[in-house]
């Protein structure tokens, strides 16, 4: 983790998130993915372990997708998959990172910053993001499901 410029910068940082994510999960049982640990919650996406990962794969996947489609393309959002082991969970946070990095080989470090809103993405949630911002946005994605997930097994799984 040593790459050059603003993008390897931003790069490494996303990479290191996820290796910390893939840290916390690692230990977990497979047995305690579907474990509903929110009841109350209306979001479905932080209702267990799997939701969670299942959100931060997609999500992740979606965040690189938009910055692709940024440049003209139209790939489209894969399809939420829910795993029942964490081993798949591992891979797929690994392809998310190497589906990134792939991404950003088109990349380079002055196209990171656009002050004219017509460059930026829109987000699903209506925010307008350069590629600088977005995936800022995506490594602090991972580190707040990181923090939800230390959270859950300190207190649900114990």
């Amino acid at each position: 983790m040593n790459r050059q410029g603003a993008v390897g910068a931003l790069l490494d940082i996303y990479e290191q998130a996820i290796l910390d994510l893939t840290n916390v999960i690692k230990s977990i049982p497979d047995d305690a993915l579907t474990i509903i640990i929110d009841k109350e919650t209306t979001n479905e996406d932080c209702k267990s372990i799997q939701t969670i990962l299942s959100h931060v794969v997609s999500s992740g996947y979606s965040y690189a997708i938009s910055i692709h489609n940024l440049k003209g393309n139209t790939i489209q959002r894969p399809d939420k998959i829910f795993h029942l082991t964490i081993a798949e969970y591992l891979k797929d946070l690994t392809n998310v990172f190497l589906f990134t990095e792939d991404i950003f080989k088109e990349i380079k470090d002055d196209e990171l910053e656009q002050f004219d809103d017509s460059l930026k993405i829109k987000t699903g949630w209506g925010q307008l993001y350069d590629i600088e911002q977005i995936t800022e946005h995506a490594i602090v994605h991972i580190l707040r499901h990181k923090r939800q997930i230390e959270k859950i097994k300190s207190s649900k799984l114990n």
